[in-house]
């Protein structure tokens, strides 16, 4: 595998995460800005990213203990009010949502016995969905895809045998249906190597 290159402007450069990551999503840019600053008093927390992303919205990803970013994840939905978008809080985010936020995916030379696809509304949602896919079962996360060049949507790619990509992608598409920000879910049983490359 090797390293691809960022294509996902914004969210990210250098993430150190901690037991837990904490993420709110707005659609006011002005309002986030003000959240983001309410949340860094709030608790003892580190903002990894804090930036407009399309079409007018506004992300922030923090980290740190998990009282400090689930407090802090509360202040800052308190205060979104209706501005508020979508949210989350993981308490041990997966070791591959990590490496995907930090644009430390891979692309495979060669074949995949299969490629899964789920595609979301909002970025947490997708953060959450990938999360729960990547620790149903035993796949490889190749890219997290967020908000910026499209149009507000993000989604992530996995890889592993039929079964398993199956698996996770089920629970990944589950997981987005129940919060209604499931935009699509494909399953492709070994995809064209032509395909592959370009992923």
């Amino acid at each position: 595998m090797t390293t691809k290159t960022d294509t996902n402007p914004a969210l990210r450069a250098e993430l150190g995460l901690g037991p837990a990551i904490g993420l709110l999503e707005l659609c006011s840019v002005a309002r986030g800005i003000e959240v983001a600053d309410a949340v860094l008093w709030e608790a003892d927390i580190e903002l990894l990213a804090a930036t407009a992303v399309q079409p007018g919205k506004y992300v922030m990803l923090f980290t740190g203990a998990v009282e400090d970013v689930r407090s802090s994840v509360r202040r800052g939905a308190e205060l979104a009010a209706n501005d508020l978008v979508d949210q989350l809080m993981i308490p041990n985010v997966h070791e591959q949502v990590e490496q995907g936020l930090r644009r430390q995916g891979g692309t495979v030379d060669g074949t995949l016995d299969a490629l899964g696809v789920v595609e979301t509304h909002t970025v947490a949602a997708s953060i959450l969905a990938a999360d729960q896919a990547l620790k149903t079962a035993t796949v490889d996360m190749l890219e997290l895809r967020i908000a910026n060049g499209l149009g507000g949507k993000s989604y992530f790619t996995l890889t592993g045998e039929v079964s398993d990509v199956r698996s996770a992608v089920t629970a990944g598409a589950s997981l987005a249906t129940e919060r209604g920000q499931l935009a699509r879910e494909v399953i492709i049983p070994r995809p064209h190597v032509d395909l592959v490359r370009h992923l």
